[in-house]
């Protein structure tokens, strides 16, 4: 199809309407906990709650980016409460005030379920708080994000090889096994965990700008392109030693799309102009990889490869929503039309596939026959409204430009 100023009109219309109209009003009207504060556990495809599912720092953070996100973009007062309402549960239940940081998980009534000190969490509280504090002008959220990153470069920061390991006990000392969760290897580094720290830093150097955090950011950056990026295939390695030996051979294409467009917005930040341009490059080699490799027939983004196995059965949401990023990312520093046709038949199949047109939001798995997946959560531990509405907010503003 071609990228014409109308088809940009009518895909940025869509989308906005998805995100005011759909996303963002399901999340206020479906999972806000008025009885026990913050959110709840987990939300069935019909709109059953469970609420002894435990409750992750991570989802609450990543409501608090989408509703400040909200709020910065249109200052609605219901997207400011929402993200207050994320902000308090996130201050005064997940945060440890005897060790400082965020716990992985509590239940409803607010006590630890898992205590560790995850750097994944660690990091998204920090991009939560960040985005928070650059719509409300919070000083405190502020402060909170910025012991956040110094408990990060005290205690996760490997100063020998570089890079962050994965996880603390509670108090901060070394655990023996560190895992983010029981589907993967036990390993000291993560790109995972890795790029969402790349991504926090990114968001609290827009709003804290600091030296000492630039040059964090700016060696996170480096390590990507000289570890974490394969320079044969173009594709993430995504399991290391402390000496960045890949433990695993697979790859995951919705990461490897998704990380394309978060390096190049962690280079602009960061404001190095060597940095930028190596970046740039390989972000569009990664965007090209996915594009010839982890594309369904009908546009969709697989969502991994293993060579021990013949991959996952279902599709997530969040590598079709990081898909539309991804790829027009790479339209823009490519003027390849192909990424731009790539947008187009991605949102056509998020629109009859994902989009719960019934009872709303997006289905967060889809089978390989494009049926979705009605035992996973509409909303959980992981399962969020941060990628896709974050996915309508790029789009929104990148169409705009």
């Amino acid at each position: 199809m071609n990228q014409t100023p109308l088809a940009k009109t009518e895909l940025r219309t869509l989308i906005k309407q998805e995100l005011y109209g759909d996303i963002l009003p399901f999340w206020m009207r479906r999972m806000v906990d008025r009885e026990n504060g913050g959110f709840y556990g987990s939300l069935t495809n019909d709109l059953v709650v469970d609420n002894e599912v435990p409750r992750s720092a991570v989802l609450c953070a990543r409501i608090l980016w989408t509703y400040a996100k909200a709020y910065q973009s249109d200052p609605r007062p219901e997207y400011l409460e929402m993200a207050d309402h994320a902000y308090r549960y996130l201050r005064d239940v997940f945060w440890d005030m005897e060790y400082g940081g965020v716990y992985w998980s509590v239940d409803k009534e607010g006590r630890a379920v898992m205590d560790r000190k995850h750097s994944y969490a660690q990091a998204f509280a920090i991009y939560g708080l960040a985005q928070y504090c650059a719509a409300s002008g919070s000083a405190e959220a502020l402060e909170l994000a910025k012991t956040l990153f110094a408990f990060l470069e005290l205690h996760a920061f490997e100063p020998e090889n570089l890079g962050y390991i994965e996880s603390s006990g509670r108090d901060w000392m070394e655990m023996a096994d560190m895992r983010l969760s029981s589907k993967e290897p036990d390993c000291r580094k993560s790109m995972n965990t890795l790029l969402h720290i790349m991504e926090a830093y990114t968001a609290l150097l827009r709003v804290w700008d600091d030296p000492v955090l630039r040059r964090s950011l700016g060696e996170l950056i480096t390590l990507f392109l000289e570890h974490v990026i394969d320079p044969q295939t173009h594709h993430f390695r995504l399991f290391f030693d402390d000496a960045w030996h890949s433990l695993v051979e697979a790859v995951s294409y919705g990461h490897d799309i998704e990380g394309s467009w978060l390096l190049v917005e962690a280079a602009q930040a960061q404001g190095d102009p060597v940095l930028q341009s190596r970046a740039a490059a390989a972000a569009l080699a990664m965007a090209q990889a996915v594009y010839h490799e982890g594309l369904a027939d009908d546009g969709s983004v697989v969502d991994e490869w293993r060579p021990d196995e013949p991959g996952r059965p279902e599709k997530s949401w969040w590598g079709q929503a990081e898909g539309m990023v991804g790829f027009y990312n790479a339209f823009q520093m490519s003027g390849e039309a192909y990424f731009s046709e790539a947008v187009l038949k991605l949102w056509a199949v998020i629109d009859a596939r994902f989009i719960d047109h019934r009872y709303g939001d997006w289905y967060k798995l889809v089978d390989l026959q494009g049926r979705p997946v009605l035992t996973a959560y509409k909303a959980g531990p992981w399962e969020c409204p941060y990628h896709h509405a974050r996915a309508c907010f790029e789009m929104i503003e990148r169409l705009e430009k």
